[in-house]
């Protein structure tokens, strides 16, 4: 259940404890002096720690508070969604083409520049299991050419027949790299900072959507060729 912030007159309780609109501790007073002061300074009294004895109230802005923490909860809201972990596999195989692996590492570069981490996967198919330094091979293959904005989360794991890395954004790294870019950009074409950066952020949002559309589409396309696998396993010798 959602708890409503008491304002004003629905503050019944009294004494409480105030605090003025310059963060000054005025002390306990008795709630229609506190109103009455709120009323001179042409705001209003919130209610901001109820649970208190005497509950504490503060003369401030009200519509203004809801502004900023409706503003606040938002950008909360977009941090958690940047946290989201991707997967990007590497195919049903370790003898996936080196320039697949490339489109691969793209995919997580997008990702993580968009603040996500990322979990690289890499399948063995039948035999290859006995062989799985190869597999290695094309995981450290994207940990190494995304160095430069990433940290290893999680090395190598083993899940069946399939190996995962977790990698995550460097925030510093990431921000630094997008800096860069913008200043060049801006120099190439005429333009502030600013307005380099606005439009990286909008191609980024372009990309990023690529990105996951490009993921989706590869594990589609290794759930169907596995199905396949299965299939085939289950026809009768002829």
């Amino acid at each position: 259940m959602v708890k409503r912030t008491r304002v004003n007159h629905m503050i019944r309780i009294t004494p409480i404890r105030l605090i003025d609109n310059n963060d000054a501790q005025v002390g306990v007073v008795e709630t229609h002096e506190a109103l009455r002061m709120a009323d001179e300074a042409g705001l209003d009294l919130v209610e901001i720690s109820p649970d208190s004895r005497p509950p504490v109230c503060k003369i401030m802005d009200y519509g203004k508070f809801k502004y900023e923490q409706g503003k606040q909860d938002r950008k909360n809201n977009a941090a958690s969604k940047q946290t989201e972990m991707k997967e990007v596999r590497l195919g049903r195989s370790v003898k996936i083409d080196p320039h697949d692996v490339q489109i691969r590492i793209d995919q997580s570069r997008r990702f993580m520049m968009a603040g996500h981490k990322v979990m690289v996967t890499q399948k063995f198919r039948g035999r290859e299991i006995a062989h799985r330094e190869l597999g290695l091979l094309n995981l450290a293959k994207v940990r190494d050419q995304l160095a430069d904005i990433s940290k290893v989360e999680q090395p190598p794991r083993w899940m069946g027949k399939q190996a995962s890395i977790i990698l995550a954004p460097d925030k510093v790294k990431v921000e630094a790299l997008k800096r860069k870019l913008a200043k060049e950009v801006a120099a190439a074409q005429g333009i502030t900072e600013e307005a380099a950066l606005k439009a990286q952020e909008e191609a980024a949002k372009k990309a990023l959507a690529e990105a996951e559309a490009d993921a989706a589409a590869a594990a589609a396309a290794d759930i169907d060729d596995d199905d396949d696998d299965e299939g085939e396993g289950e026809k009768a010798p002829g």
